[in-house]
């Protein structure tokens, strides 16, 4: 002991000596990070793109889950996930409008799940979707079938929505994630147009490239489907719906955007918005098939939320009618053409689906009980 507190003393007096020959170093000013940025214009992009977090250097590193998803005519949008030891692969439709997952048992002949009520049976086992693997999922394998999703190529749902919504108290696999610590509390989806390849959805992370500007952040206003307050719905400054404020769900498992039956009919809201561009017909479920080359000539329609404006131009809300639809959309018609990206939803709320999506790129976060949207490119 004697010799080393001797050593560690001489070490002592041997630094002292050094830092009192070094003399002081000046410190130079210079300008900063943000300073540099601003002048080149790219601070409020860089602050959306990194959000200034103090805490970083003490806590764990969270791992980024990317996962592609396949356009299917711009009706759905699916990734691939794996459950079990050794992996089983499905691929499901990411729901921010449910929160359970569900995938097929064997005692069905085809795609088994009802939309509305799912019936069947829960296990647990482990899980993973892009890079992410998760462990004690808690899973529901159907044995009940709606008829309309033996025509989908996905096979199942991996809903996305808050734990309220869920059935049988499940864990959502994203609650799951972060309580795992696996992935930081928010994730983003992009949704591509026109059937083209490049749709995501990003775990704990968002893709700067697939937006421009800055992304406006919106509060929720309940915490059970990612629902927040809508201020109204304008053609050309004029309100044609959702007069006083309404509430509206940011839904990625609707393909279109749907109107509240109780104080609004889509009908009449797609009467009022192309009367004057050839309207041919209005289905008894309130989507309108209109002339292709009126397109061009249509107005936006933008949707004002919580103090900004999202306009959607009618290329955005028209869709052709492709061939393989034609027999489902248009036979009632008569008429091969385009039909608007409209509906009646049957609730009391909006629906902004894939139609809205598409435009928007979103980030969901639960940290901050938020939707985060900017035009998408």
């Amino acid at each position: 002991w004697g010799y080393f507190l001797s050593a560690t003393f001489k070490e002592y007096a041997l630094i002292t000596d050094m830092f009192s020959l070094s003399g002081r170093v000046p410190l130079i000013k210079g300008k900063s990070a943000r300073e540099a940025l601003e002048e080149k214009g790219m601070w409020e992009h860089y602050k959306a793109s990194y959000p200034y977090n103090p805490m970083a250097k003490f806590s764990q590193s969270y791992a980024v889950g990317y996962e592609s998803m396949t356009n299917d005519a711009d009706l759905s949008y699916y990734g691939v996930i794996s459950i079990g030891t050794p992996p089983q692969s499905f691929q499901v439709i990411f729901d921010t409008g449910s929160s359970n997952l569900w995938v097929p048992s064997i005692y069905c002949s085809s795609m088994c799940f009802d939309v509305v009520l799912h019936t069947g049976f829960t296990c647990f086992t482990s899980f993973q979707v892009g890079g992410i693997q998760v462990a004690h999922q808690i899973f529901g394998l159907s044995t009940t079938e709606a008829p309309f999703m033996a025509y989908m190529r996905a096979d199942g749902i991996l809903g996305l929505a808050y734990p309220q919504l869920s059935s049988s108290n499940a864990q959502p696999v994203f609650d799951n994630m972060v309580q795992q610590g696996l992935v930081q509390d928010f994730f983003s989806v992009y949704l591509s147009g026109n059937s083209h390849t490049g749709s995501e959805i990003i775990f704990g992370g968002y893709n700067p490239n697939h937006y421009t500007g800055s992304l406006v952040w919106i509060p929720l206003s309940s915490e059970t489907y990612w629902q927040i307050t809508m201020d109204s719905v304008t053609i050309n400054g004029q309100v044609v719906a959702c007069s006083g404020g309404c509430q509206a769900i940011v839904d990625t498992g609707t393909s279109l955007i749907a109107g509240p039956n109780s104080h609004f009919y889509v009908s009449d809201f797609v009467r009022a918005l192309i009367f004057k561009w050839d309207l041919l017909r209005t289905r008894s479920f309130s989507q309108a098939v209109v002339n292709c080359n009126s397109i061009s000539s249509m107005p936006d329609v933008t949707f004002n939320i919580h103090g900004s404006s999202f306009s959607l131009p009618a290329s955005a809300y028209v869709r052709q009618v492709s061939a393989a639809s034609f027999l489902f959309c248009c036979l009632q018609s008569g008429y091969y053409g385009c039909s608007t990206g409209f509906s009646n939803g049957g609730s009391s709320l909006w629906i902004l689906g894939d139609v809205f999506i598409r435009k928007y790129y979103t980030v969901f976060n639960r940290g901050t009980n938020s939707v985060g949207l900017a035009k998408a490119v």
